[in-house]
């Protein structure tokens, strides 16, 4: 009889398999892999691997186009055998993702090796990643971002606030334990939102002293304790340029790893075309105008190589595609010509 009920049984949870969607069965896969220490330690010997170096990612160039490169647990194997490292530096790799087909993807930090001899070895380079985001596809970007995050987070709460004793990661690096107290850490992000303000007929954008010459962005800031988005918002544009919200709408959110795992809340603001002279804080921005259409058209065809003019001003030029900053930018100009 229990042979029947077991039978039975497993028929039914291969049915409820078969119904979950793709992306159902990913996740389930996901957080099994990170509850279960065994079953991650055993995916290691079979899933992919993204190398960093001192938190850079690994770059192969193809041509024109620079791709992010998957390592088997094979190829590690390989490569770490020359530094006589194997299995305590892959138990130091974290769990970032898997494919539809449940194969498991790590990102694995070799900061302490030579990198020089990997780069030779693989035939390719670390890149800083504000540089990395930009040249690979929007998929891979998104990989590295939260790779390097994790990785950061890891490298960052190695001891116990409370007691100050060593935490230990499990497995998969979804959480960090200090056994002295039991306190569990998990990895988090810091809110900040992104504003694109308008008056109507023009865009608000600014720049910082630290960007890249000729380039503006819409306005961000991080939330404060206890505000929610909106009240952050409204601080954030009164702040900074001395204009007052009059009412505003999210767009969407992206997750951003600088100047550490922030996740961008992308809104629209509006302020009255007749309140709408900018009063700058200085200590915050290097300089914050008003866009036309056309100027901000002619913006997002630009590249940043192609806005330095002969007499060594720059035309100005907007984040890429990659970036929110962008995303607001473009559905503020369908606004405007819809």
């Amino acid at each position: 009889m229990a042979a029947i009920y077991q039978a039975v049984n497993r028929r039914a949870s291969s049915l409820a398999c078969r119904l979950h969607s793709t992306y159902v069965r990913k996740m389930r896969y996901l957080n099994e892999l990170k509850e279960d220490d065994s079953l991650c330690r055993q995916a290691q010997t079979s899933g992919t691997f993204y190398l960093f170096h001192n938190l850079s990612p690994f770059l192969q160039k193809a041509g024109k186009k620079y791709l992010v490169p998957q390592l088997s647990a094979a190829e590690m194997k390989r490569i770490l055998e020359k530094f006589k490292e194997t299995e305590q530096w892959i138990e130091k790799s974290v769990l970032i993702g898997c494919s539809d087909e449940h194969v498991p993807h790590f990102a694995l930090d070799l900061g302490a090796l030579e990198k020089s001899v990997i780069e030779s070895e693989l035939q390719g380079s670390f890149t800083d990643l504000r540089k990395a985001l930009f040249v690979v596809d929007g998929n891979d970007s998104s990989l590295l971002a939260s790779a390097q995050s994790l990785l950061r987070w890891h490298d960052s709460h190695q001891y116990c606030s409370k007691t100050g004793q060593p935490t230990q990661k499990n497995v998969a690096g979804s959480k960090r334990v200090c056994h002295a107290s039991g306190i569990t850490y998990y990895p988090q992000m810091s809110p900040v939102v992104i504003t694109l303000v308008s008056d109507g007929s023009r865009c608000l954008l600014a720049r910082q002293p630290s960007f890249p010459q000729g380039m503006y962005t819409a306005l961000s800031g991080f939330c404060d304790v206890g505000e929610n988005v909106e009240e952050t918002v409204r601080r954030e544009v009164a702040e900074e340029v001395g204009l007052e919200v009059e009412s505003l709408c999210y767009s969407a959110s992206q997750h951003w790893p600088f100047p550490s795992s922030c996740l961008m809340i992308a809104c629209h603001a509006s302020v009255r075309a007749q309140r709408a002279e900018i009063s700058m804080n200085s200590l915050e921005l290097e300089e914050a105008r008003w866009f036309g259409l056309e100027e901000i058209v002619e913006g997002l065809k630009r590249e940043p190589r192609s806005s330095k003019q002969d007499d060594g001003s720059f035309l100005p030029w907007f984040p890429p595609k990659q970036a929110i900053a962008h995303q607001l930018i473009c559905e503020w100009v369908e606004r405007q010509t819809s």
